[in-house]
């Protein structure tokens, strides 16, 4: 994911997140924050592991064929 895409996102996000934040429901904003980075790691550590192992997913199409 493009850091510029995860900047976009967190500013959309920040009004709603400021707002529960605001009316005490910060775990919550949290928790959310939480799962938006979990998301990005799993995704970038596949990226990384397929680099490692020299598959691009054209090749990985292939295999299954």
């Amino acid at each position: 994911m493009k850091v510029s895409h995860i900047l976009l996102i967190l500013i959309v996000f920040a009004w709603p997140l400021n707002y529960l934040y605001q009316r005490q429901l910060g775990a919550i904003s949290f928790l959310l924050l939480a799962i938006f980075f979990l998301v990005i790691t799993i995704k970038e550590t596949k990226k990384l592991k397929n680099q490692e192992n020299g598959d691009t997913p054209k090749s990985n199409q292939e295999k299954i064929k």
